[in-house]
């Protein structure tokens, strides 16, 4: 990704075409996870740096005027969560750096399911605007990614930096 900084355009069209590419593959990973059984994990593993170097490195900008964006459907958020969690069964849960292990604390309170949902839905909402408006769909994506689901990504990176370390990328 050879992004080139403008100081009209914070990106050029070539980084926004790379951009959405990743963001593309990492939603074709949630969505085709149950046929790529044994190796998901680790492609999403692999996937995750590259989406965050990306997403990192675009300028902050306003949303630029235009439809409210699609609220997100709770329920298939909800189901695709509790999919991933099942897929990820005790890959799942893990400890945030803030947590303390006090008497009686049995849950942890990190869920990988949670993080890879979230990081999912913002990457689907920007995909669903990126053919008519690549310039908001990339705004959408790094304000949504500053506002909420950055901290997503990067827990779920921690946490399957930790997996990878124990060979347990696989499902």
């Amino acid at each position: 990704m050879d992004a080139i900084i403008s100081p009209t355009r914070g990106l050029e069209t070539g980084f926004d075409q790379d951009l959405a590419r990743l963001a593309r593959r990492y939603c074709e990973l949630i969505e085709n996870r149950a046929t790529q059984r044994g190796v998901w994990l680790a492609r999403i593993a692999e996937l995750l740096p590259r989406l965050h170097a990306g997403i990192s490195s675009l300028d902050a900008t306003e949303l630029p005027p235009g439809e409210p964006l699609e609220p997100v459907d709770l329920d298939a958020r909800f189901e695709l969560f509790s999919q991933l969690r099942r897929l990820l069964a005790d890959r799942d849960a893990y400890w945030l750096e803030f947590d303390s292990v006090d008497d009686g604390m049995t849950a942890m309170t990190g869920s990988l399911a949670d993080d890879l949902t979230d990081i999912y839905y913002e990457l689907k909402q920007g995909l669903r605007l990126f053919e008519s408006d690549p310039e908001r769909a990339v705004a959408t994506w790094a304000s949504g990614y500053r506002q909420h689901w950055g901290q997503h990504l990067v827990d779920a990176e921690r946490h399957l930096a930790m997996l990878r370390s124990q060979s347990r990328l696989d499902l």
